[in-house]
C-alpha cells in the first residue's frame, strides 16, 4: 500500500482550509526515522520510502512522492488508538482536575499541570469512523473489544516504545509529553505491526526540556500551537473550519521543522 502525506492539517476532527508548508515531508521523515529506530522493539509496516524502489508505474510521479510517501505492508487495523502519557497535560489534565484520574486510572493528589507522572500510563481511545470523535475508554473496555491477550501486548509495546523514544529525545533536549500509536495485524503472518505515523508533531506533544516548567501549559513543537490559536478565537469546532493566519502557518511550519532537525540530525 502507498501512503502519501499531504500538507493539510486538521484540528478537533476538522480539516482546515489551508495547510502547513512541507508538513507531509516532515511527518513522513520523522515516521521513517522512528520506524527504523524502534524496529528492535516491534516490527512495523514500512517497506521503503525510496521512490526508486517503488513499483515501476509510480516512478513517473517521483516529484510528487519523493519525501512524502511510504510503501508499506497492508495490515488489519486494530480498532483502538494507543495513547501513552508521561506527563499530565491537555485533555488528561482537564479530566484529572474533575476526577483525580485519567481514563479510570487514579493519580496522586496535588499534581500540577505538566507534571511528570511517576511512570507512563496507557489511556486508549476508540478509533473513530470518519465524521466521528475518538472517545476515551478504560483498559477493561479495550480488553472486551479486542481480547485481553492482544490488549496486554499492545499496551506493553506502547509503553516500551514511548519510554525508549522519551529517553532518546530527552538526551537531545526534547520532552515527549505524550503520544499516540496505532497497531495492526500483518495480513500474511498475523503478527502485530506498528502502523500509520509514529512520534510526529501531529501525534505527539514535544516540549523543550530547558524551558520546561511544571505548573502551567508548555510551549510546544507540535499541533497544540494550532489548537491553541483556534481556541483563542472561540471557534465552535464545526465545519467550516476557519482559515489560519499567515503568522500561525509560518510559526507552525518553523516548529515542525525545528523538532525534526533536533531529533534526527
Amino acid at each position: 500500500m502507498l501512503i502519501v502525506s499531504t500538507d493539510r492539517i486538521s484540528a478537533f476532527d476538522c480539516i482546515l482550509p489551508n495547510g502547513i508548508p512541507d508538513k507531509g515531508r516532515i511527518l513522513t521523515g520523522l515516521s521513517v526515522f522512528w520506524f527504523k529506530k524502534t524496529s528492535h522493539i516491534v516490527q512495523n509496516h514500512l517497506i521503503t520510502n525510496n521512490v526508486a524502489e517503488y513499483p515501476d508505474k509510480l516512478h513517473k510521479y517521483k516529484n510528487i512522492l519523493d519525501g512524502r510517501s511510504m510503501l508499506v505492508h497492508k495490515a488489519n487495523t486494530i480498532p483502538v488508538e494507543c495513547i501513552v502519557r508521561g506527563y499530565i497535560t491537555g485533555s488528561g489534565w482537564m479530566e484529572y482536575k474533575k476526577n483525580g484520574s485519567i481514563c479510570g486510572i487514579k493519580l496522586p493528589d496535588s499534581l500540577q499541570e505538566s507534571d511528570k507522572l511517576e511512570s507512563p500510563i496507557f489511556t486508549p481511545t476508540t478509533k473513530a469512523e470518519i465524521g466521528s470523535h475518538d472517545q476515551n475508554i478504560s483498559f477493561d473496555i479495550m480488553c472486551e473489544r479486542i481480547g485481553k491477550d492482544l490488549a496486554d501486548e499492545i499496551k506493553e509495546l506502547s509503553i516500551r516504545i514511548y519510554s525508549y523514544a522519551h529517553e532518546y529525545s530527552l538526551d537531545r533536549g526534547i520532552i515527549i509529553a505524550d503520544t499516540k500509536f496505532e497497531f495492526g495485524l500483518d495480513r500474511k503472518t498475523g503478527q502485530i505491526m506498528l502502523i500509520d505515523e509514529i512520534l510526529t508533531p501531529d501525534s505527539s506533544r514535544f516540549w523543550s526540556s530547558t524551558e520546561y516548567q511544571p505548573g502551567k501549559a508548555q510551549d510546544s513543537y507540535d499541533k497544540q500551537y494550532v489548537r491553541d490559536y483556534l481556541n483563542s478565537i472561540n471557534w465552535d469546532r464545526k465545519y467550516p473550519a476557519p482559515s489560519l493566519p499567515d503568522k500561525i502557518i509560518s510559526n507552525t511550519a518553523a516548529k515542525y521543522n525545528e523538532v525534526q532537525r533536533i531529533l534526527t540530525v
